[in-house]
């Protein structure tokens, strides 16, 4: 008896469970600045906004997870570098990454500020990180 999915949801649900990994070795890879590598070479940003938008992280390990495979990515720091930022009237934030991926936050609480970085958590449970000129605009702003 095969059980029906109702919703993208449901599926990615469906796959973080079950997927099949296709290698044991990440052959996608996210360095510091963002940059996204495949097999040591360097993916085109329209690439890399692709895979962007299927990537998860599962228990502290990234994964592209489309609906038939599973493919792990090796994630320096984080996985998003977000270069700017704009605050809505309601008290949230659309956000830009440098690898130009747009990403909604829904209040200030979302973002973790430590000494010398600003992290959070976007969609599909991926964390991002304010580049150095947003951490300080950010500082200036939201916390002096």
């Amino acid at each position: 008896m095969t059980s029906k999915i109702s919703n993208a949801s449901d599926a990615i649900t469906s796959l973080k469970a079950g997927a099949p990994l296709c290698a044991d070795k990440a052959i996608f890879e996210i360095i510091d600045n963002g940059d996204w590598f495949y097999q040591d070479g360097k993916l085109p940003l329209k690439f890399s906004k692709l895979f962007a938008s299927i990537l998860n992280k599962i228990d502290d390990e990234y994964f592209l997870i489309t609906p038939v495979e599973k493919l792990k990515v090796d994630v320096a720091n984080q996985a998003l570098i977000i270069v700017d930022y704009d605050a809505d009237e309601q008290g949230g934030f659309e956000l830009l990454s440098s690898i130009d991926t747009r990403h909604s936050i829904s209040s200030l609480e979302a973002f973790i500020v430590s000494d010398d970085n600003i992290t959070l958590t976007v969609e599909r449970g991926v964390i991002a990180r304010l580049n150095r000129a947003c951490f300080y605009r950010f500082i200036n702003e939201f916390i002096a």
